[in-house]
């Protein structure tokens, strides 16, 4: 039911952190991988580490802020790998700052890098995967998804939206056998949320104080969910956000 053998996946933001998370496990479930990103090198040293553990993968270096690109990574995903299954939309950047403060330029660069990229890439895979006869959409979303934080006014508007464009997806390419879900990580320990515990006093200590589960989550942590919504086993699963938080947002 979780074989993904002769599948192939495309991962926005692959080359690190929750992408690569992913990523692995997927390779891990046997699907060959599309890695995008914009820095060559980061590329190249996520799918080095793919191919070690015996995956096959390649490495497309993308800027998906700027519509070309972004539809032209999907093609050339199909290109070299033969065919697109699965489209991971993970890439995404943050800006904390207090929401007075933010120029419509950094709201710009959230909102397209977060919300338009996962909208545009999704348009591009859907004639591939509706010639296929179906595929997998994941979403990245966040614990900003469902609350609100002083200092992440554009991120969380983003994020907020992600969920509800998979809800729309999901209801429109039901019929063409297209599962649209999201994924809403709480706090996991990243490179991204690293530098926020440097710019956010105490952020540390608050998270550990309401996860249940008592610590920060792992990259790794988001593979099993990324298996099951890309596997035969989420086939009548659509139009969901799945938390994977330690308990986080149990608590409302």
């Amino acid at each position: 039911m979780f074989e993904l053998k002769g599948r192939v996946a495309l991962v926005t933001g692959g080359n690190g952190g929750i992408g690569l998370g992913m990523a692995r496990g997927l390779a891990q479930a046997g699907a060959a991988l599309a890695l995008a990103g914009r820095q060559e090198g980061k590329n190249a040293d996520a799918v080095s580490e793919l191919e070690a553990r015996g995956a096959r993968a390649v490495s497309i270096r993308a800027e998906l802020r700027d519509e070309t690109s972004c539809r032209g990574m999907v093609d050339e995903a199909v290109e070299r790998l033969g065919r697109l299954d699965i489209l991971v939309n993970n890439a995404g950047t943050n800006i904390r700052k207090a929401p007075q403060d933010y120029t419509l330029e950094e709201w710009r660069l959230v909102l397209d890098t977060n919300l338009t990229s996962a909208f545009v890439a999704s348009q591009a895979a859907y004639p591939h995967m509706k010639r296929a006869g179906g595929g997998k959409i994941i979403n990245i979303g966040s614990m900003m998804s469902l609350f609100g934080a002083s200092f992440v006014a554009p991120y969380g508007a983003s994020k907020g939206g992600i969920v509800q464009l998979t809800k729309a997806l999901a209801t429109a390419w039901a019929k063409d056998n297209i599962q649209v879900n999201a994924v809403l990580p709480g706090w996991i320990d990243t490179a991204l949320t690293r530098q926020a515990r440097k710019d956010v006093d105490g952020l540390h200590e608050r998270v550990l104080a309401r996860t249940p589960a008592g610590r920060w989550g792992a990259p790794e942590d988001l593979a099993g969910v990324a298996v099951f919504l890309s596997s035969s086993s989420s086939d009548f699963v659509t139009g969901v956000a799945i938390p994977v938080d330690g308990g986080y947002s149990a608590q409302g």
